[in-house]
């Protein structure tokens, strides 16, 4: 699994990437995660505010920060 995290490296971005990594430990997934931080790649996915959250190169959340439950829910394909 790909995971994304689209953002500048706000607070927002930083809270995005913890929850997602608990949720990756508690569904016990092998996923990669890669922060995005170049306003072009970025733009490349047609969010228009951050943070953003990408699995595998499908934007799945932007413009805010979801529960790691939300975040579980969104990996586990559900």
């Amino acid at each position: 699994m790909d995971i994304k995290i689209l953002g500048p490296g706000c607070a927002n971005c930083h809270r995005l990437e913890e929850r997602t990594h608990e949720a990756i430990a508690e569904l016990g997934l092998d996923a990669d995660v890669e922060n995005v931080t170049d306003v072009a790649e970025i733009a490349s996915y047609g969010i228009m505010k951050t943070p953003g959250l990408v699995v595998d190169d499908k934007v799945v959340v932007s413009g805010r920060v979801p529960t790691t439950r939300e975040i579980a829910q969104l990996l586990a394909g559900g």
